[in-house]
């Protein structure tokens, strides 16, 4: 089976390695995200995965925060995030740097996530409010919608996991 690793073992990267390191081009933005503790999770998955940045938007909470911080675990510190009034307004700054902007959510014509083939290009993926999802002005104004298959009565699932199985996805290749 084998001995747990120790930290040591693990080959981390300081505080000043992460922020020197190369990333992936993608860029997660919070729509609205009520819960401190999933914006906390989003920051610790985002520095897991070596994410460019974190955009935050509307209601959603913003480092420092002790809220934020149980969760994070010190990610605040490595990821890079940006406050938006709205998520409106961070996806016309994302368009206007080329990024391409996804919304994670059941939609019409939405790809299933295991179909969805990331190339590496400068990537935006939109993660929408607790009880709400993503508004709907917001995914219109995407370039399309990614959807994580559901068997289940819920069809939801908690951003904090929609995070982690979309990045874990994207990157697994």
């Amino acid at each position: 089976m084998g001995q747990k690793l120790q930290n040591q073992a693990l080959k981390r990267l300081t505080v000043d390695e992460f922020k020197n390191a190369e990333k992936r081009p993608v860029i997660l933005v919070l729509d609205n995200v009520r819960s401190l503790n999933n914006v906390g999770s989003a920051f610790r998955t985002a520095d897991a995965f070596l994410i460019e940045e974190i955009f935050l938007c509307g209601l959603t909470g913003a480092p420092p925060n002790k809220e934020i911080e149980k969760t994070a675990l010190g990610a605040t510190s490595t990821v890079k995030w940006t406050y938006f009034k709205s998520t409106l307004e961070a996806l016309v700054y994302l368009k206007k740097n080329a990024y391409i902007v996804y919304a994670i959510e059941q939609a019409e014509y939405s790809i299933s996530l295991k179909d969805f083939c990331y190339t590496s290009e400068k990537t935006a993926l939109v993660f929408g409010n607790e009880v709400y999802g993503v508004e709907q002005e917001v995914i219109d104004a995407c370039a399309g919608a990614i959807e994580i298959p559901q068997r289940g009565s819920k069809h939801s699932l908690n951003i904090s996991v929609t995070v982690g199985i979309v990045l874990w996805e994207l990157f697994r290749g």
